[in-house]
């Protein structure tokens, strides 16, 4: 999936959260924004196994949301959104394609590597591909209660995400043509 999907997708899960406390709003916002990111920080490594953490980042998620609801601060609360965000983030790789720069050629077995047990989850392919039509689809619809709860900086932020989410998947593949073969 695109980032901004991953984006989009953790600002939906704390939305609601932020509309019934909407004194932690700002810091629920940032904290599933950057979680939703980081995990592909890892496109300079071994992408898809060096940041994402989809059963193994539960030990994070369980312990940072109690305690974000034991003692609600912005750390508290920002920290929460983090880890929620980056652990829907690499879970949620499982059911598009592989990480390879032309996915809907099958190539891969390996969406995501689950380090719990060691070994590579297969992709579900139920999103073909990042940037296909169904991802800017889901994109556009988890924008929405971000659209609605948050407001300023934010909403615009999610409102240029959509649009260059809805860009990138008309070009999509045609950047392949465009890529280095040492990149591939």
């Amino acid at each position: 999936m695109m980032a901004t999907t991953h984006v989009f997708a953790g600002l939906a899960v704390v939305a609601p959260i932020a509309y019934a406390v909407p004194e932690f709003a700002m810091a629920l916002a940032v904290g599933a924004i950057l979680g939703g990111l980081t995990p592909d920080f890892d496109l300079v490594a071994v992408h898809r196994r060096t940041l994402h953490f989809p059963l193994g980042g539960l030990a994070v998620v369980i312990p940072a949301v109690g305690l974000a609801v034991s003692v609600p601060s912005n750390a508290t609360v920002g920290f929460a959104a983090f880890a929620v965000a980056a652990w829907l983030h690499a879970a949620s790789d499982a059911i598009g394609g592989g990480p390879e720069m032309d996915p809907w050629n099958d190539r891969s077995e390996r969406a995501v590597y689950d380090h719990v047990r060691g070994r590579w989850i297969r992709p579900r392919r139920w999103i073909r591909y990042d940037g296909a039509p169904e991802d800017a689809a889901l994109a556009v619809v988890l924008a929405i209660p971000a659209v609605l709860v948050f407001d300023g900086w934010i909403s615009a932020v999610v409102l240029g995400g959509v649009a260059m989410s809805l860009v990138y998947a008309l070009v999509r593949r045609e950047l392949v043509a465009w890529v280095p073969d040492w990149l591939e």
